[in-house]
Formats: C-alpha cells, structure tokens, sequence
C-alpha cells in the first residue's frame, strides 16, 4: 500500500471516529442480530433458531456440496416434528428494495428445503412466515454480510467516488514504442547553386520559413555578383551548416528545411504481436515529456524490419499543428487491433477480493455492500461483468480499499 493509500485510509477511520462511527444494526427489537452483542441461538443443525409459543423454526442456508438454498427443521417444545406438520416461507429484502421469496417444501429427510437458489451476497432482511400445527408464526431478523454505512460527507472527504456500471467497449490493445520523424517528401536540403562566400545568413535554426523566403545571400565565384538562397517549401529551419564568410561549396547543403505540420509515429512492434496490427486500426499516441495524447490511425506496416531491433515498423501520421511534437522524440502508443461491445462494464480500478470472491462495492444511499462477480474480456481500463450486477448499479470506482477496509472491520459474515 502506497503512503498515499495509507494517509486516505487513516483519514477514514479518524472521521468515521469523529462522527461516532457507523450504525453498526443496532438491535431494534427483532429476532436476533447479525452483528448485535448477543449471537442467535442455534440448533443441531447449525441454523438459526426461531421461537414462539412452544415451537421452534430452525432455520439455516444448505450450501455444502450444492448451491444455497434454505432449509428449516420444525420442533415443538424442542422435540422434532415431521417436516409435514408445517409450512416455511422466507421472504428476502436486499439492499435497494430487491425483495426475493424462497417457499420450502418438506423433504425425506424431515426438513423442509427451498429449491430456489439464495445468490450472493447473504446480506438482508429477512422474513420468516410459517404455520406449524395450525398456528402462524413470524419472525424478521436482519443478516447483513459485506456491508458498510458510511455517511456522504465522509466518504466524498476521503476521495470514495462511485460510477454506473454500464455497457461499454473491451479492446483489445497493444502497448508499443515509437519514434518521431519527418515526413518523407517534405524535408528540403538546400544548397548553393554556385560556389563562392556567404555574405548574408538571414534564419536561425528553429525559425519558421515560408516558401521562396530568403535563408542566406551568396556571392558566385564565377560571376562576382550575389544572389538569395532561397527555401521552396514552408517549414522549420533544422539545421544551418553554414557561416558569414564562409564558403558555399557546390552542391553542399547550406540548410535543412522541414514542414513539421504533421509527422511520421514509427511505432515497433515485436514478435508475433505483428500478426495481428493491420494499417487502419486506431492508435492513441502519448508524449512521454507531458503525458499528452493524440488519436491517429495506422496507416501502413512496412515490409522489412529495423535492423537494430529487429521489429516489425508500422507507421502512422500525427498532426502537429502546434509544433510540440518534436522529431526525433520517443513517444509511447497503444494500438487498438479490435473492440467489441459489452453489454456491461466496469473499471478495472473497481475491483477487490473478498474472501474468495472478486467483487466489486455498490453504493445505495449511504450503504455500501459487496457485489460478486463473475468477469469476462478485459483490457487496460475496463473489464466485462459477466453477472452480479445490473445496468446503472453505482459501483466505487475510487478509493475502493477503505471501503473494503471499513467493511472487514465491521465483521459482516454469513448468518447460515
């Protein structure tokens, strides 16, 4: 953990401290408490034990060996009765409101057993309807596991920010280096037409020239009389080889002329990642000197390898109207070869562990609760949520850990 996640988590504790903590499901008069001072009684079975009137509903989440379904065992005056002498019904209300009913019927074995699935989290309130020789009975508890309230301003002090899981688009990317050039064809090398001294040098190295603007005046040896140097192209002065006194001699280049309104990006791919890069897949350039972007598209990838480094060469044009782009600069891209749709998206920062689970933290109000997930295709930002969450559910994108840090410390568990 960085000093910066340390100082974010030590700023939670202290301001959930300083506003007297969370509700931590105080008892409020109900069957038993998840997390209250007094643990539930429990029967032979493990489960949970509901009393009234002289008969017990024990009630407990069968799990072992298949998926957890609840299951209940009937006693009156703590003697078994056959699973026949009553009827269980558990009504189920998740964060958000989302209500479930699980019916269970008797089975064989004398219990009484749902066959509709309990989904993770075990975290709700829970109702329990049942009938045991002639009587109705009722019974509402809470069992709350992965679950946390921390209040607004707390939560936006400490940097925890959340985002709709929503659908997206997965990539798939490859992260290569590159190498900023001139484009070829609009680099001018110009020299004297005729040989003698250079009287007059009129640019520097980085001025900005026109087409036809006079660099230099020289005097011909043949003739003794002067005539301009002049550039054919617009661009950037990018090397003057020449001095006031000096000898143009013929055919030398005097100056270096480019049209640096848009560059080359050689982009170096290796090994069998250049199977898959073809010319008109997106690319998004970085500089390294400032972190900042630019979107282009591969234009082509050139036959042979570079020689030093043996990679495969596939180029892309960058526009550059600003000039910061400088030639010769080492840039880093990532090349998108593929993008396909997901139908459900979060980022890749979104997601914890918990026990044995991936998950990931949906907020409602003021409560936060561990949603498990099942993840399909990812890339370097996002990641595809096969199930456990719904389109628009708010998932912690930031600052996830001291959510699950507040969590841990609240000891929120199964309730089975």
């Amino acid at each position: 953990m960085t000093l910066r996640h340390l100082i974010g988590a030590l700023a939670l504790s202290l301001l959930l401290v300083a506003c007297g903590g969370k509700d931590d499901h105080a008892d409020d008069g109900h069957e038993g408490d998840a997390h209250g001072a007094e643990a539930p009684a429990r029967g032979e079975h493990g489960g949970r034990l509901l009393a009234q009137d002289g008969v017990t509903v024990e009630l407990a989440i069968a799990e072992s060996g298949t998926p957890p379904t609840w299951q209940a065992w009937l006693y009156r005056h703590g003697k078994p009765l056959p699973a026949t002498a009553g009827t269980v019904e558990v009504r189920l209300v998740r964060l958000g409101g989302v209500r479930e009913t699980h019916t269970l019927v008797p089975q064989a074995d004398g219990s009484l057993l749902a066959k509709s699935v309990v989904g993770e989290p075990h975290s709700f309130d829970v109702e329990v309807i049942a009938r045991v020789d002639g009587k109705d009975l009722r019974w509402t508890y809470d069992s709350y596991e992965g679950r946390t309230t921390i209040a607004r301003k707390i939560s936006e002090d400490s940097g925890i920010r959340v985002a709709p899981a929503q659908p997206g688009v997965i990539a798939d990317e490859h992260e290569v280096q590159g190498l900023l050039t001139p484009v070829e064809g609009r680099v001018a090398n110009i020299a004297a037409r005729f040989p003698g001294p250079i009287r007059r040098l009129a640019v520097n190295v980085g001025d900005r020239v026109r087409a036809g603007q006079a660099l230099a005046t020289v005097e011909s040896n043949l003739s003794l009389t002067t005539y301009t140097v002049t550039t054919p192209i617009s661009g950037v002065v990018l090397a003057r080889n020449a001095t006031v006194g000096g000898v143009a001699g013929e055919g030398a280049t005097l100056f270096e002329v480019a049209d640096l309104s848009s560059l080359w990006v050689d982009l170096h791919i290796f090994g069998a990642d250049a199977q898959h890069i073809v010319p008109g897949v997106p690319v998004t350039v970085t500089r390294l000197s400032d972190g900042v972007t630019a979107q282009t598209t591969l234009e082509r990838v050139l036959p042979g390898t570079a020689t030093a480094s043996q990679s495969t060469v596939a180029r892309a044009t960058l526009a550059n109207a600003d000039g910061l782009w400088r030639p010769g600069s080492a840039v880093k891209a990532r090349i998108t070869v593929e993008q396909q749709p997901a139908a459900l998206v979060v980022p890749v920062a979104a997601l914890q562990t918990f026990r044995d689970w991936t998950v990931v933290f949906v907020r409602v109000g003021e409560t936060y609760e561990i949603r498990p997930v099942e993840l399909g295709k990812r890339d370097a930002e996002r990641i595809e949520v096969l199930s456990g969450l719904k389109a628009g559910d708010q998932v912690v994108v930031e600052q996830s850990y001291l959510v699950k840090a507040d969590i841990e410390k609240s000891g929120a568990s199964h309730d089975h």
